[in-house]
């Protein structure tokens, strides 16, 4: 019998349903299933963050392009590397 490793501390065993057929296809073709789910899962908690984030942060956004919209850029008169590009100061 072949013992088996216990999870690293970081990683947490959960379970999954996977499309049976999917998943011997996946083994067949030598892939790690639970990295490729755990990097595919990152990826997604990634975006949907990030969405969720501008969702709730839209409206602070919309002012603020009004606002530099209307005033220009904030310090803009400090950027020498800029100069020609924007404003002058």
């Amino acid at each position: 019998m072949q013992a088996t490793k216990p999870p690293s501390p970081s990683k947490r065993p959960v379970n999954l349903s996977l499309d049976a057929q999917l998943v011997e296809r996946a083994k067949a073709l030598g892939m790690n299933v639970s990295g490729t789910v755990e990097a595919l899962l990152a990826a997604e908690v990634e975006r949907v963050y990030w969405q969720r984030w501008n969702d709730d942060n839209r409206e602070a956004i919309a002012h603020y392009n009004a606002r530099v919209a209307r005033e220009g850029l904030p310090l803009v008169r400090h950027r020498s590397f800029a100069r020609g590009v924007s404003d002058e100061a």
